[in-house]
């Protein structure tokens, strides 16, 4: 598995990084066991970044990560890197919610769900229009110099929420949903990112499915699955995407790759962008989107990939609020 220094963070990381989403009830049941055992093959395959997050079923899926890297944990900590994320509180009247009092909350109920004693790299899921960024990382600094977390980054922040907490503690690092059909990212906030060597973490590379050429247009999904709300996976927007999809899919074929290696090459090679976080219930599914990292594209392959895509319908994603 290939790596990289993570921007200014310094954290060196597998290129992609495991991500567990997935594994937080948002989308519809699954077997605990077997994505269990999907994390620890990740592991076995090189992968050493793993990515949660407190809102994903608050605490289940960190405990599942927990449980599923437990003895690597033991044996081996310094060289797993254990990301997650605070400061949103879905269903209450402050879902996102950046304060020290609830960052600090956060950060204590990470480490005993996922049973360790720092977290590597903490961060902010959502801005909070209105916690002070002075508030939100000073109070991120203070959990630092207290050795509960080692690394500070944000996720879904634009340039200007970036330039206003750098202004009090150095971003490390940002998470942001990048893929062929949402790329408002390189004109906000990537140049940013790359001026400052802010380390740039992109989540849902494969389109939350409309990219592994599994999804159909008549695709149905659980009440649980936060997709059956999403405009993406409905009607139109879904049927055209997916037709480029399969366009994609032919150019993958000459490639010798899948469409969903082919996907996440595609974000690995943007300048700026140093990991693609991808999730997996079950541990063959993992195999495939590792192999993105050895598949190289020339300049002319990556702007046929985008002629491509370019007849789609560019789509939003989830927040903690609800879905576009």
């Amino acid at each position: 598995m290939r790596t990289t220094t993570l921007g200014r963070s310094g954290l060196e990381v597998s290129r992609i990084a495991f991500g567990t989403w997935q594994l937080g009830g948002d989308w519809g049941a699954f077997d605990e066991d077997a994505a269990v055992r999907a994390i620890q093959h990740a592991r076995e395959l090189g992968v050493n970044f793993f990515d949660t997050a407190q809102a994903y079923g608050f605490g289940k899926s960190e405990a599942l990560l927990g449980r599923a890297l437990r003895e690597e944990l033991k044996r081996d900590r310094e060289n797993l890197v254990i990301a997650t994320k605070g400061g949103v509180n879905p269903g209450s009247d402050r879902p996102r919610d950046a304060r020290r009092s609830w960052l600090r909350h956060g950060v204590e109920e990470s480490l005993r769900h996922l049973e360790i004693d720092y977290i590597d790299l903490y961060q902010v899921h959502w801005p909070d229009p209105d916690t002070p960024a002075e508030e939100t990382a000073s109070a991120l600094q203070e959990l630092v110099d207290e050795g509960k977390i080692r690394h500070v980054g944000v996720s879904n922040y634009d340039t200007s929420q970036l330039a206003a907490f750098d202004r009090v503690r150095p971003v490390e690092t940002l998470q942001p949903p990048y893929h062929l059909f949402r790329r408002a990212i390189e004109e906000d906030p990537l140049p940013y990112c790359r001026e400052h060597e802010i380390g740039v973490l992109v989540y849902s590379p494969l389109g939350s499915g409309l990219l592994t050429g599994a999804l159909k247009p008549d695709a149905t999904f659980e009440d649980g699955d936060w997709r059956a709300r999403s405009s993406a996976f409905q009607g139109d927007n879904l049927r055209r995407n997916l037709e480029v999809v399969e366009e994609l899919k032919l150019f993958a074929e000459h490639k010798g790759c899948t469409v969903s290696q082919l996907a996440i090459a595609w974000t690995l090679h943007k300048p700026g962008v140093h990991v693609a976080i991808v999730g997996a219930r079950r541990a063959k599914n993992i195999e495939d989107s590792l192999g993105a990292a050895d598949v190289e594209l020339t300049p002319d392959e990556i702007a046929e990939i985008e002629r491509i895509t370019a007849r789609g319908v560019q789509v939003e994603g989830a927040s903690p609020e609800g879905v576009a």
